[in-house]
């Protein structure tokens, strides 16, 4: 098959296309000729050796894919061999096939492409739960989400609105700010030339906001306190602007708050399969009413996953970028 490699560690320049053996479905796994795949940004990371491979994972780069089951086991699922899925997988989704948990695939939502499926698993199950599960977003609670365009950004918006929750977005242009409220902010904020944490406080009448998903980290961290409603909890998913801050504690300790935070890739199948579920539940509906769509930036070619790269880097996109490969 068709597959991208990383060469070494380094550039957009290093995926190069390459000839691997068709990998095999093992017990609870399925095989699945991959239509599209989704490009994010750990596959970035791992590329620069920032993000190293699970034991026991695919080196080839590519955590969520849609397609067709072609074999494998579904014993105990939904599923039977020729059903169209997306999928959620540890590696290897640059690739004309890819092995996934069986428990980790649901069906494409009805009236959506392969390429739009593609971009559902990573940002779908990394929401909810980092904002749903983890952060115990609730009836009534408002949240805040950084970084409003990029593909996490837009699923949390448009998640978090249709499921019925005051939303506020950050985002680094006039242009990204006005698209985080047609997906459903209330109003998105321009962290060049805007103090989130004032204009949160602002339009919430002093309260703060209950839940922040922070892709940033870093200097954000004491502002995202200062903008916290009491009870509050910051759920932290990326170090974009790097691991290390000061936290005043003391309003940590005098209002209750929370800071967390989570990454996705190592944990077990069975976590995977719970979120999944959920996702089905509950969000599969809204995509399949058009309450939720997703948001597809640029679709390239399999050989062209070096420019996608390029285009995820340079951070223009709105949404999703995806590969397609049928």
């Amino acid at each position: 098959m068709r597959a991208i490699e990383i060469t070494k560690y380094g550039g957009p320049e290093v995926l190069q296309l390459a000839d691997r053996p068709v990998p095999v479905a093992g017990v609870g796994e399925v095989l699945i000729r991959v239509h599209a795949a989704g490009i994010n940004r750990p596959d970035v990371l791992q590329r620069m050796g920032f993000y190293p491979v699970p034991p026991g994972a695919s080196d080839l780069p590519g955590l969520e894919v849609a397609g067709e089951i072609v074999s494998g086991d579904v014993s105990g699922t939904h599923f039977k061999i020729g059903d169209k899925v997306c999928a959620l997988v540890q590696g290897g989704g640059y690739a004309e096939y890819c092995v996934a948990p069986a428990v980790q695939c649901l069906p494409v939502p009805h009236g959506l492409s392969m390429v739009e499926a593609a971009s559902l698993p990573e940002t779908y199950f990394t929401v909810w739960s980092n904002v749903f599960d983890r952060a115990r977003l609730s009836a009534g609670e408002s949240l805040l989400v950084q970084g409003g365009t990029s593909g996490i950004g837009v699923t949390a918006i448009q998640m978090a609105n249709a499921l019925g929750h005051r939303v506020f977005a950050t985002a680094g242009s006039e242009d990204k700010c006005r698209a985080t409220e047609r997906l459903g902010a209330e109003r998105g904020i321009n962290y060049k030339n805007e103090n989130f944490s004032e204009i949160v406080k602002e339009v919430t009448d002093g309260k703060g906001v209950n839940v922040i998903l922070d892709m940033v980290a870093g200097s954000y961290i004491p502002k995202e306190i200062d903008c916290l409603a009491d009870d509050g909890r910051i759920a932290i998913i990326a170090l974009l602007g790097g691991a290390k801050s000061e936290v005043d504690l003391a309003q940590v300790l005098r209002r209750r708050l929370t800071i967390t935070g989570s990454t996705l890739r190592p944990r077990n199948v069975a976590f995977k399969a719970a979120i999944a579920q959920k996702l089905r539940d509950k969000v599969w509906p809204l995509l399949e009413s058009k309450r939720i769509s997703p948001v597809i930036y640029k679709v390239f070619p399999l050989d062209q996953a070096a420019d996608a790269h390029t285009l995820m880097e340079q951070g223009h996109h709105i949404g999703k970028i995806v590969l397609q490969l049928m």
